[in-house]
């Protein structure tokens, strides 16, 4: 047998699914299992249909304080990701719906088609004050049912009729459909796109992120965004150690020749549910190694797999997580990637129909 050649049970494999279970949620009061129901009727185990649920939220901003994150409010159009990316830290957030973090994440998802109208309503608001809006910062935007609920589209629309600056985060080709408006913005300092990128290598991107486009499709989608004129930052997200970190370089020295402008990264989160979810992939696809990979990040993170404290949350701690950033920021440096990205522009808010707001200073 090789070293990484898989040895998932032919019970397990769902084609195009990451978590290769489906435990009860946290707040379940009951655990779910898979049971023979007496009938001699053939049905394949491997199938895993999509299903959406809507939702109409009064308010779509949610606001945090997190002093290691550089935003105050952000938006997710959806719940749950089709992309079903096994390391994703919102799975958890599943949990509080009464849903599973493993294949409810990535096949019961939730769109919120009023989502557009709920933000209009609030930029509207008289004592509104406009800052930075982060989207993708839980679940992504562009993930594949914005095909057809084109939410997101609707999203950015009313953010430039408000002249609201964005911030956009996204490993999903479909933010190319959307290319014009964040062109536009981006032309006036009212947008910017950070795309994920987490290997190069297809096959383990197939593995760990089922459905999210190929990292050669990635790098394009930086190429075609710088070329429209919207700013574009690629965000190693999450480095793993012992699995992507050896790739730092490589994948920094892509994202500059697509023409991103900018670099951050941000160690493997494992919270709540994740980390078992994760440790299960581990030990289906690379048998031989995931002993090593989990204490290479126990060592990040003082003994345990994750840390949830702020300032080390993000990053990590001790020297298996200061070599990872040494490495990252002198190839950053050295690509012309460690600037930050420009800053957003505030002063063009307007809210149609009220005329130009106002300095009060």
């Amino acid at each position: 047998m090789q070293e990484d050649e898989p040895t998932i049970p032919p019970n397990l494999r769902r084609p195009g699914r990451a978590a290769l279970s489906n435990r009860a949620g946290r707040h379940e009061a009951h655990a779910r299992v898979v049971a023979d129901d007496g009938w001699d009727m053939a049905e394949d185990p491997q199938l895993a249909r999509t299903t959406v649920t809507l939702e109409r939220p009064r308010r779509v901003m949610t606001r945090n304080s997190s002093p290691d994150i550089p935003f105050d409010r952000s938006l997710n159009p959806y719940r749950g990701c089709e992309h079903g990316c096994i390391y994703c830290f919102a799975r958890p957030t599943h949990a509080w719906l009464g849903y599973s973090a493993g294949l409810d994440f990535e096949t019961r998802l939730i769109a919120r088609p009023e989502a557009a109208r709920a933000l209009r309503r609030e930029l509207s608001a008289p004592r509104y004050t406009p800052a930075p809006l982060a989207i993708g910062t839980s679940t992504d935007p562009y993930q594949p049912i914005e095909k057809y609920f084109r939410i997101m589209r609707q999203v950015l629309e009313t953010l430039r009729e408000f002249r609201h600056p964005v911030m956009v985060t996204t490993k999903g080709a479909l933010v190319e459909r959307d290319a014009d408006i964040l062109g536009e913005m981006g032309r006036a300092g009212l947008a910017r796109v950070a795309i994920s990128l987490t290997t190069l290598d297809a096959d383990l991107a197939r593995r760990m992120e089922p459905r999210a486009p190929a990292p050669a499709r990635r790098l394009a989608m930086i190429e075609r965004l710088a070329a429209s004129g919207c700013p574009v930052s690629v965000m190693l997200a999450p480095v793993v150690p012992g699995l992507t970190d050896h790739e730092i370089e490589a994948m920094l020295e892509a994202a500059a020749a697509a023409g991103a402008g900018s670099a951050a990264w941000i160690l493997l989160r494992l919270p709540g549910e994740v980390r078992e979810l994760f440790a299960e992939w581990l030990a289906a696809h690379y048998p031989h190694r995931a002993g090593r990979i989990l204490a290479r990040l126990r060592e990040a993170h003082g003994g345990r797999e994750y840390h949830a404290g702020w300032g080390r949350r993000m990053r990590g701690q001790g020297a298996q997580a200061q070599l990872i950033g040494q490495r990252f920021r002198l190839a950053a440096r050295r690509l012309g990637l460690d600037a930050p990205p420009p800053p957003l522009r505030c002063d063009l808010f307007r809210v149609p129909g009220r005329g130009r707001q106002l300095s009060l200073l």
